[in-house]
């Protein structure tokens, strides 16, 4: 049988299951153990235990996929519940939307400019590098000043 040929066996969806839910456990544990000034909720502490174990190869991309991607299919379901204790709070935007509006266009100008700034800056950096290697391609100036 040839590499080519080998495809890899899915886990049944009850393991793919229990594989998260292991992960999501030794997380819970993990967070138990750690000091209370630490704070990172069990679920990130379960991404990163999870991410290490597929890296490590520990666990086989194959084994957790086809439940994984049914969990991403169900995201906006799950963010129901912070767009209705939005919607419950329409009176906050009501009383303070045209500041929030400001503050969004503001905060979005001010990204753009420091964007295009730092954008600049590395870009004449970049032009600076290449001149100095032409430079130092081309002998350096007589003088072995590279300016």
């Amino acid at each position: 049988m040839t590499q080519k040929n080998k495809k890899e066996k899915k886990a049944p969806i009850l393991v793919q299951m229990g594989i998260f839910a292991g992960v999501l456990w030794v997380s819970s544990v993990i967070s138990g153990i750690l000091p209370s000034s630490f704070i990172v909720p069990t679920p990130v502490i379960g991404l990163v235990l999870l991410y290490l174990l597929l890296t490590l190869r520990i666990i086989k991309v194959e084994w957790v996929e086809e439940f994984g991607m049914f969990m991403i299919s169900l995201i906006g379901f799950l963010f129901v519940p912070s767009g209705i204790q939005i919607a419950n709070d329409l009176g906050i935007l009501r009383e303070e939307g045209l500041q929030i509006v400001f503050v969004i266009i503001v905060a979005t100008i001010a990204l753009l400019v420091v964007t295009a700034y730092v954008t600049r800056f590395v870009i004449a950096i970049h032009r600076r590098i290449d001149k100095k290697r032409e430079q130092i391609a081309q002998g350096g100036d007589k003088d072995g000043s590279f300016e």
